[in-house]
């Protein structure tokens, strides 16, 4: 980056929150280049400000401080559509969302989250966890589970838990590279082994896991399971659609761009890069963006501001909500997330 003397509301890459957990591997060290000693690395919470994991600022202005505290004095930053969200006056440095990049060299948990009002009464106002995936790379043979198979009762389900036979009834969907899969509170989902996800979520770490396979943590025990809640957040009248949604992809130069997903959360836009002399990006003050890097790299400049920030595969790069004009250029694939 140049020059020191530069705006606060420019943007800047963020070192993630890495967590352990046992069904985790090693991509993210190898291929994303994450600096941590954690091992397995199940996940890198690239853009959080998730009290169980905060980002830090790796370059800039605010570098070396917290995303959480950044937000926290300067609120501003996410923009008008997310006070119109909360109603101002109730914002104490949370992102509305969080962006990881998630490795299961093992199959996740059968699990479900839930939804804000659930949450909002019995989980201390917390936020629910509505979320998307993005595949990044998938084994040959990867699945997801995602909803049920076919009609089945909470009696049925219950008793099939009982006696660890609850897979027969989970829809399995075959995942390939490219694929994305929106998550709504209340599905019964699990993440198969051999998949490489980029997750965008709600700012939540609720999750009710409702079968684990017996495994033991490295403490020699069992992991917890939440059936109690996961029963009462468990949509069984819904149907849960998991075909490809449909997707356009628009070219123009040095760029190609496509819609991902859109919910009331987050939009999530893909963007392939191909330009050396740059492409233009402007932001607002609507909404935050997040910018996460999965392939190549390339460079963000504002020549007003005499700005220029490189970033590269596995970087997650963060801009308030400001008026500005950027050009990006390079060689490079990226998530942008938008609020």
């Amino acid at each position: 980056m140049t020059n020191k003397n530069l705006r606060s509301d420019l943007p800047f890459i963020l070192e993630p929150a890495c967590k352990d957990y046992l069904w985790g591997g090693d991509r993210l060290i190898k291929e994303f280049g994450k600096n941590t000693e954690s091992l397995p690395l199940a996940e890198s919470w690239e853009c959080s400000t998730h009290r169980d994991g905060e980002s830090l600022v790796k370059t800039g202005y605010f570098k070396g401080m917290s995303l959480r505290d950044v937000l926290k004095n300067n609120p501003g930053f996410l923009g008008e559509a997310y006070f119109k969200l909360i109603g101002i006056g109730d914002y104490e440095g949370d992102l509305p969302i969080l962006v990881k990049l998630i490795d299961a060299k093992e199959k996740l948990s059968l699990q479900v989250h839930p939804d804000d009002d659930y949450a909002f009464e019995n989980e201390d106002k917390q936020l629910g966890k509505a979320e998307m995936w993005y595949v990044l790379k998938a084994e040959k043979d990867s699945e997801i589970l995602v909803g049920f198979n076919r009609k089945i009762s909470a009696t049925e389900f219950e008793n099939a838990l009982k006696k660890s036979d609850i897979n027969k009834f989970m829809n399995r969907v075959s995942v390939k590279e490219d694929d994305v899969y929106y998550i709504p509170p209340g599905t019964v989902h699990a993440i198969g082994a051999g998949v490489l996800i980029a997750e965008i979520q709600e700012n939540s770490n609720l999750t009710y896991r409702l079968y684990d396979y017996d495994r033991l943590d490295k403490s020699g025990n069992k992991r917890p399971l939440n059936i109690k809640k996961a029963m009462e957040v468990i949509r069984f009248d819904e149907s849960v659609t998991t075909r490809q949604p449909l997707r356009v992809l628009k070219y123009e130069k040095g760029c190609a761009r496509e819609l991902l997903n859109r919910c009331k959360y987050f939009e999530v836009y893909r963007i392939l890069l191909n330009s050396d002399s740059g492409v233009k990006y402007e932001t607002d003050t609507i909404s935050y963006r997040v910018l996460l890097c999965y392939d190549g790299c390339g460079t963000i400049k504002n020549d007003t501001e005499e700005f220029s920030l490189d970033f590269k595969k596995g970087d997650c790069v963060f801009f308030a909500a400001s008026k500005m004009d950027f050009t990006i250029a390079g060689q490079a694939s990226f998530l942008d997330v938008r609020g």
